[in-house]
């Protein structure tokens, strides 16, 4: 599935206050709102396509909102694993066929296929458990960042970048196709880069996200498909950003992602999302995430692998 990203640096980059509670998020609304066709089956549709494939964070949210619709409302999911197995066509339907395969006294799973022009465009499994108390915990510490208050949205950054005069020629087309997108999720960047230069950088990334719109505390579950939509976004484009100053990216698609919710959390309250690719080679890239609530929680932790083909960067004529 198609991985959105900063124009041609990987990079992901919105802002409101706290929003009316009438306010319903789209993602709820729309986007994770699937149509039942019969028990197990269910038909999704697309809201946002950000290219000629489909957004894989949607395919993921969408299985696994189909997948939690076959469980008791006192289990909750705690990993998926999936794999994208063909590129999804934005211009029909995806029906999700869910097979239980295993419902136990503590963990039950769920396999989810995902299914266009009768063939199979996405596999996955999902694994839901009982809530268990246990005295062995401990988590990484989060990182120290400034909170998102502090920080510019997506449309001022975007605003900036056209303004500069060394911007250069390519990026202005992609910069306004950005702004014209109806993107369902917030971003905030930790110490966005400048565009009018290319430069080697570590492949990491931080930034704020949230869901756009009014979630409130409702299902658990909507919360973990909500994060699982967000957790595609810009994602892959981490293993890019120690390249972006000789290599321009062509093609670039997941081939599997994975989660891990650890945490209760709102998908429409700032969470930060901590983004590193220990590895990258033989046109694949690698991308760990995590997702921290704003009080230094880990709820969830992601991974990924997938496609990254890439051409020489051409250096602008200075004539």
């Amino acid at each position: 599935m198609s991985s959105p990203q900063a124009p041609e640096d990987g990079q992901g980059c919105g802002d409101r206050g706290d929003p009316p509670r009438d306010l319903r998020s789209v993602l709820v609304t729309t986007v994770l709102n699937l149509e039942p066709l019969d028990e197990d089956l269910f038909r999704g549709r697309h809201y946002w396509v950000p290219a000629k494939r489909l957004f894989g964070g949607q395919i993921v949210g969408q299985a696994l909102v189909a997948a939690a619709k076959s469980v008791s409302e006192d289990v909750h999911v705690h990993s998926l694993h999936c794999y994208f197995v063909r590129a999804g066509d934005p211009n029909v339907p995806v029906l999700y066929q869910v097979e239980r395969t295993r419902t136990g006294s503590s963990f039950s799973v769920r396999s989810v296929k995902a299914v266009q022009h009768g063939k199979p465009i996405f596999i996955c499994q999902a694994s839901f458990q009982q809530a268990q108390p246990s005295p062995m915990q401990h988590q990484f510490s989060m990182p120290t960042v400034p909170p998102p208050e502090e920080l510019l949205d997506c449309e001022t950054l975007i605003d900036q970048y056209l303004r500069d005069p060394n911007l250069q020629k390519r990026y202005p087309v992609a910069l306004n196709r950005i702004a014209a997108q109806e993107v369902p999720i917030e971003i905030k960047p930790i110490n966005p880069s400048p565009l009018s230069q290319l430069q080697r950088m570590e492949p990491k990334q931080m930034f704020w996200v949230r869901a756009r719109g009014y979630i409130g505390e409702g299902d658990m579950k909507m919360h973990c498909c909500v994060a699982a939509y967000i957790s595609d976004y810009a994602f892959l484009g981490t293993a890019v950003l120690p390249h972006q100053w000789q290599h321009k990216v062509h093609f670039m698609v997941s081939l599997d992602h994975s989660m891990w919710f650890h945490a209760p959390f709102r998908a429409d309250h700032w969470m930060l999302y901590e983004c590193e690719s220990p590895w990258a080679g033989g046109s694949r890239g690698l991308v760990h995430g995590r997702l921290w609530r704003q009080d230094g929680v880990l709820a969830v932790t992601c991974a990924q692998e997938g496609v990254i083909r890439v051409k020489p960067q051409v250096s602008e004529s200075k004539l």
